[in-house]
């Protein structure tokens, strides 16, 4: 079914679910946190509040069975830890934080754990707390797209435009869709003018 939800069908939310459904059959760390990956990479784009709390249960539960089975995978806990920040699926939005953190303090240079909190903490207005998330990245990645491309956008929001344009002119040799290198050529003759 999800073959075909994913080829045939065309429809997202079917082909994630029925992935998830074999997932949790079969019951493999690899299928299950493939499967939550599927619902946490679509939580962040999905607008409808009862969708985006459906998606990012789906997503918690595969990687608490992932985590069932081993424990000491960061990269689920990391996730697991995203759900909730940008799933809104807790009253208490420091249970997601808290679980990203807890890799970030066995590992300081967990780059999916610092670029996760780096994203909760500009969705809460704390720019400078990322900004130094997103250096620690580059101190271990120093070509980390996504880094990049954060720093430039707090940059400008900043109105900091050369330093804008310095982040993102980095970034413009590790992007490969030509159109998005077009559109961040077109933003940054924008911030020079």
């Amino acid at each position: 079914m999800a073959h075909f939800w994913k080829d045939d069908g065309r429809a997202y939310i079917p082909y994630a679910w029925y992935t998830a459904e074999g997932a949790r059959l079969e019951n493999s760390e690899k299928n299950l946190t493939f499967a939550g990956h599927l619902f946490l990479d679509a939580v962040r784009q999905e607008q409808d509040a009862t969708i985006k709390r459906w998606m990012a249960l789906q997503s918690k539960d595969l990687f608490e069975r992932a985590l069932k089975i081993n424990p000491d995978n960061d990269s689920a806990k990391v996730s697991m830890g995203a759900a909730y920040i940008f799933g809104g699926i807790s009253e208490a939005p420091m249970e997601g934080i808290a679980k990203v953190k807890e890799v970030t303090d066995k590992d300081s240079t967990n780059v999916y754990a610092q670029i996760t909190l780096a994203t909760a903490s500009m969705m809460s207005g704390q720019i400078d707390k990322a900004a130094t998330r997103l250096h620690t990245v580059l101190g271990v990645q120093p070509k980390n797209l996504q880094a990049l491309l954060m720093l430039g956008d707090i940059a400008e929001r900043q109105g900091n435009k050369g330093e804008a344009i310095t982040w993102y002119s980095q970034s413009l040799p590790l992007i490969t869709r030509d159109d998005i290198k077009a559109e961040l050529e077109k933003r940054i003759k924008e911030l020079k003018k």
